[in-house]
């Protein structure tokens, strides 16, 4: 199987040209555009098969974007829910996080993700390197040298050691005991160098006055037991290599390598690597097909489908349109980056004025934006469709503002 990437692509009309599996070829017939987003949202589990739960889901995708914490739950509720009677709720992803099945740290590119807590300690020694290189100016530039990364970070494990989980704020003041920074970039570095060496993780958030949840901090290995904490040897870190492979373009397949490397933090030759050692620990696994000259790992079951003369998109009832309220960080956005445009639009971006940033997808395309507000104990949605909405589009949406509302438990409106 190779594993080079052509220089050519989709064509800018966004028609798929040709649909190659390197078992056997497509038989005369073309891969569109909605066969690949039909893949992708059931290999996220954005449609059937669902999630067991939150924490199934994040061992699915691996790793879940999640700096909008609010929205980062509905992002695991909406994969473990096939309608809102059987709705996963906020307070059940915010369980798994407070029982540390599900961590929330600084890994990868990096940002907030969670990660189940059986793979934090392989995937983030496999990131550490690269995060702590790409993080070096800022070290220099906030004085976090060697020996005082190594100080800061022992004075912050024994400030949370046996299960006392302590806010931001709080470890802001205990640096500040000690003659640290207390605030700005200074002590922001030192919180994620003490993550990213594996010092400090979430541990259980509690809730301020207000009501909203805060993050607080706890010892890597009391969250995370029986981790090695030492640097990784080069087998161990080809092993890691092939499982971040394998699990990466299992969940997110159809995707190229350029994906896996922007959604990684890793090399384009690391992620090539990956995919040779994932053959070894996974024979059979993962497969290829070639779009437009392009090769996309998937699945392997996906390309069979493929060359039995299969369609993705022939499982889902297309007499009725479906629309996602996802967040515009989901991973089904930011898994990829070369072959984003199967999105039909553009996303993250910021408005202009002050109008939601969240995805709105109708039939797994992007359709429009969305954000929420509280007022008086409700929810209210302010959505926004790129073009008005047909009566059944119409349905469509409520059905998925009322698996929204189970999911808050509360009552929720359409502005």
């Amino acid at each position: 199987m190779s594993s080079g990437v052509a220089s050519s692509g989709v064509a800018s009309s966004g028609v798929v040209r040709s649909g190659v599996v390197r078992s056997g070829v497509v038989d005369d017939s073309s891969l569109s555009p909605e066969d690949i987003r039909q893949m992708r949202l059931r290999r996220q589990q954005l449609r059937a098969p669902y999630a067991g739960g939150p924490g199934d889901v994040v061992r699915n995708l691996l790793a879940v974007q999640s700096q909008e914490f609010p929205y980062a739950r509905w992002t695991l509720a909406q994969r473990s829910s096939a309608n809102a009677a059987s709705m996963v709720t906020a307070s059940d992803v915010e369980q798994a996080v407070a029982d540390g099945t599900i961590l929330r740290t600084h890994i990868l590119r990096p940002t907030w993700h969670f990660v189940h807590r059986d793979d934090l300690g392989w995937l983030m020694g496999l990131s550490a390197d690269r995060l702590h290189q790409g993080n070096k100016g800022m070290y220099r530039q906030t004085g976090i040298d060697e020996d005082a990364a190594a100080w800061s970070g022992r004075i912050l494990a024994a400030a949370v050691a046996d299960g006392d989980h302590k806010t931001r704020e709080e470890l802001a003041e205990v640096l500040g005991r000690a003659g640290f920074p207390s605030k700005g970039l200074g002590f922001i570095y030192h919180l994620m160098h003490a993550e990213i060496s594996r010092v400090l993780v979430s541990g259980s958030p509690i809730r301020s006055a207000g009501g909203a949840l805060k993050q607080t901090y706890a010892l890597f290995e009391e969250r995370v037991p029986g981790t090695a904490l030492t640097p990784q040897t080069s087998e161990g870190r080809e092993q890691s290599l092939g499982w971040l492979a394998l699990r990466y373009f299992r969940s997110r397949g159809p995707a190229t390598i350029k994906d896996g490397a922007a959604w990684s933090g890793l090399t384009m030759k690391d992620v090539k690597r990956g995919i040779q050692v994932a053959h070894h620990i996974s024979p059979g696994s993962l497969d290829t097909i070639e779009i437009s000259g392009l090769d996309y790992y998937l699945a392997a079951e996906e390309a069979e489908n493929l060359a039995g003369g299969g369609h993705p998109s022939a499982a889902e009832d297309r007499t009725l349109p479906r629309v996602d309220l996802i967040q515009c960080y989901d991973e089904y956005v930011m898994g990829y980056s070369q072959s984003r445009h199967f999105l039909g639009g553009t996303a993250p971006y910021l408005p202009e004025d002050n109008g939601p940033m969240h995805v709105v997808l109708l039939d797994g395309r992007l359709a429009g934006w969305w954000r929420h507000g509280f007022f008086g104990g409700a929810c209210q949605l302010d959505v926004r469709m790129n073009r008005p909405a047909t009566a059944d589009e119409q349905d469509a949406l409520e059905t998925e503002v009322e698996r929204y509302g189970r999911f808050l438990g509360m009552e929720i409106t359409l502005a």
